[in-house]
């Protein structure tokens, strides 16, 4: 794909990624780049393969044909947590927290992959910034927050790895909006999956619309969201 970001080379791009699920194709030439310090979304409905591309990036998921870059290097085919101490984070839907294990548990399990103390205890501390309300619950059980609270938390948890890119799986949208911004100012670069698309489009810099595994609509959030063909590629999502 041709880039028109001055030149540089995408953080993370899919070339003509195909998966299947046993003999039944899931995505079908998928094509998506994304560049340093954007928000691009992916919008679609259910099974258009929105989580299958976001299993395919972080390895649950070898591509049948095709191959997904980071940083300039083929990751398709390598561990997930390979591809995580390269610097890719998920925050999956509805957080998944271990519930019976504290806030701080759940946090410390983010950097599970670092063995650099210091800046662990800096990314700690940073993310209590970024998130105060979680500072006051660090011995609480995970289980026991407010829904924010934990998405909260399972944002937290995902930064504790120091990505330099941010999977959000169907994040709460109206958390989203606040947090984005705190995010994007921490370096962070973000690809978020949504089946919102007013909402995503509305802080986002670009997007990708999916349809029944195939890319069928990619262009800036502002053009998309002006654009008649948003309706037909996804009724009922504006």
């Amino acid at each position: 794909m041709s880039s028109s970001h001055d030149g540089r080379a995408p953080v993370l791009e899919l070339r003509d990624v195909c998966t299947h699920d046993a003999l039944i194709p899931v995505l079908r030439h998928v094509d998506m780049e994304i560049f340093a310090g954007e928000m691009v979304c992916l919008l679609g409905g259910n099974a258009s393969g929105k989580s299958t591309t976001l299993k395919t990036i972080l390895g649950y998921v070898v591509p049948s044909d095709g191959e997904v870059r980071f940083n300039g290097e083929v990751v398709s085919g390598l561990p997930t947590t390979e591809i995580v101490r390269r610097g890719i984070s998920m925050v999956p839907e509805n957080g998944r927290l271990f519930a019976t294990m504290t806030v701080e548990e759940n946090l410390a399990l983010g950097a599970y992959l670092r063995t650099d103390r210091e800046a662990i205890r800096r990314d700690l501390e940073q993310v209590l910034q970024t998130f105060p309300r979680i500072r006051e619950r660090m011995k609480q059980k995970a289980g026991t927050l407010s829904g924010k609270e934990q998405q909260m938390v399972a944002m937290g948890r995902a930064l504790m790895a120091d990505p330099s890119l941010l999977l959000m799986d169907e994040p709460s949208m109206d958390l989203a909006q606040v947090l984005v911004e705190q995010i994007r100012a921490l370096g962070k670069t973000l690809l978020v999956v949504e089946q919102n698309a007013h909402m995503a489009l509305s802080i986002a810099d670009r997007g990708y619309v999916i349809q029944a595994g195939e890319v069928v609509l990619a262009d800036t959030a502002a053009n998309l969201l002006a654009n008649p063909l948003m309706r037909e590629a996804y009724p009922g999502g504006l």
